[in-house]
């Protein structure tokens, strides 16, 4: 699944759609997602600082918990990755498939359908709202190396 970059007002459209100031910083970090989606807050402020230079970290970090708070953006933890990654908030039920060598990291779509498409053996009385799969794999440019 190919995420590709949304016309420039659509960045301006979701902030104010969610409440959200529109700003140079804002927008600057929704369409470094858009590009590089599963990317962390680190790998965001690089390609940031690169249309904004001098942008803190900081305010990336703060920009990410804006956008993940208002469902713009969602938090994706994979196991053995060191830190969470961002995508944009999608309408669907996928999950993700990550190379265990180089870290990289591709949506998939759910077999099963809506949320949530596991259930546990137990509840303990908690309605389940969603379940997280990750295919652990080699990507072919690992596995040929």
């Amino acid at each position: 699944m190919t995420v590709t970059s949304p016309p420039a007002h659509t960045a301006a459209d979701l902030l104010r759609g969610a409440g959200l100031r529109v700003t140079a910083q804002r927008t600057a970090v929704l369409d470094a997602l858009a590009a590089h989606p599963h990317a962390a807050v680190d790998e965001l402020h690089e390609h940031v600082q690169g249309r904004i230079p001098g942008v803190a970290l900081q305010t990336v970090h703060g920009i990410m918990n804006d956008l993940t708070e208002a469902r713009i953006a969602q938090r994706v933890s994979l196991p053995g990755a060191a830190s969470a990654l961002y995508e944009l908030a999608k309408a669907d039920n996928h999950h993700h498939l990550q190379c265990v060598v180089c870290g990289r990291v591709e949506d998939v779509e759910c077999a099963v359908g809506e949320a949530p498409c596991l259930h546990p053996s137990h509840t303990h009385g908690m309605r389940v709202l969603e379940a997280n799969v990750t295919f652990r794999a080699i990507c072919a440019a690992c596995d040929a190396a």
